[in-house]
């Protein structure tokens, strides 16, 4: 299917504005399942979403750019406790709305019953990619707050990741929906593009069983439970050598190594047609 059909896609939707999608429920807490999908099972899901939901739009835009700059101390504490799957886990990031011109440091949490609880604080512009005392003081703060204790690690940006994303909003009720697609990832003057044909899905409910994930179903898709971009995005440029809970999805995107035959992601700096794969001494 091609890019101009995906495009031809989101015209199908009824608008909503950044002022009404901000009146509704923020859902800064909430279940969250992700879904990995080619792009023909993509274009079946709009079509079915368009029923149900409304898509933001911003001065006739509808697909907008974000940009993070993951941080982890030393020890990359925040990956391995996502992949241990701890249920106290944290990620931090800033985060810039490219067309909006918006910044903000951005913590997620995880409470004991397993719901994603994100706070967030406006950032210049300027200071995208780096935490100033402000900064670190807000992290400790809803750190202190969930888990009762100060927030000690050190921080260093870690990984920066680029994408581009469509946010869904559900006509009755809180439900939300974000599709990212064209993701890129960061690290040491070298990026690396995940397969433009795949999709991440991200459905935000208040129970993890919104209509979204029921049509999803109807199209014999299933969350992909270990999906974190930073994880994944912290395998694929290397920077981890233990992964093996993210493997699934690993496999789904086709970021294996070659011997179990799966195609590689395209390494996407000065050489676009370069393939980069993980290597087997990773495993």
């Amino acid at each position: 299917m091609s890019t101009i059909a995906i495009a031809n896609d989101w015209q199908q939707f009824n608008a909503i504005s950044l002022d009404d999608l901000n009146h509704g429920s923020a859902m800064l807490t909430r279940l969250d399942n992700k879904y990995l999908v080619h792009q023909g099972v993509l274009h079946q899901a709009l079509k079915q979403f368009s029923k149900y939901f409304d898509i933001l739009e911003i001065d006739k835009n509808r697909l907008f750019t974000y940009e993070s700059c993951y941080f982890d101390d030393e020890n990359l504490r925040c990956y391995f406790d996502h992949h241990q799957g701890r249920r106290q886990r944290v990620k931090i990031r800033t985060r810039k709305y490219v067309e909006s011109n918006l910044c903000f440091v951005e913590v997620k949490l995880k409470n004991s019953r397993g719901i994603t609880i994100k706070k967030r604080l406006a950032y210049p512009l300027e200071q995208f990619g780096q935490l100033n005392a402000e900064a670190l003081a807000y992290i400790n703060e809803q750190h202190l707050e969930l888990y009762g204790r100060d927030f000690s690690q050190g921080l260093t940006p870690t990984l920066h990741m680029r994408y581009e994303r469509a946010t869904l909003v559900a006509k009755q009720g809180g439900e939300r929906i974000t599709i990212d697609r064209q993701i890129r990832f960061n690290h040491h003057a070298q990026t690396y593009a995940t397969n433009d044909s795949i999709a991440v899905i991200e459905t935000k409910s208040a129970n993890g069983n919104g209509i979204a994930d029921r049509l999803l179903r109807t199209l014999h898709q299933h969350p992909s439970n270990k999906c974190s971009k930073y994880c994944i995005g912290m395998c694929i440029t290397q920077q981890v050598k233990r992964y093996n809970n993210f493997m699934p999805t690993l496999r789904k995107l086709g970021a294996l190594p070659n011997r179990v035959a799966h195609r590689s992601y395209t390494y996407a700096h000065s050489t676009p047609t370069k393939l980069f794969s993980l290597n087997d001494n990773n495993l």
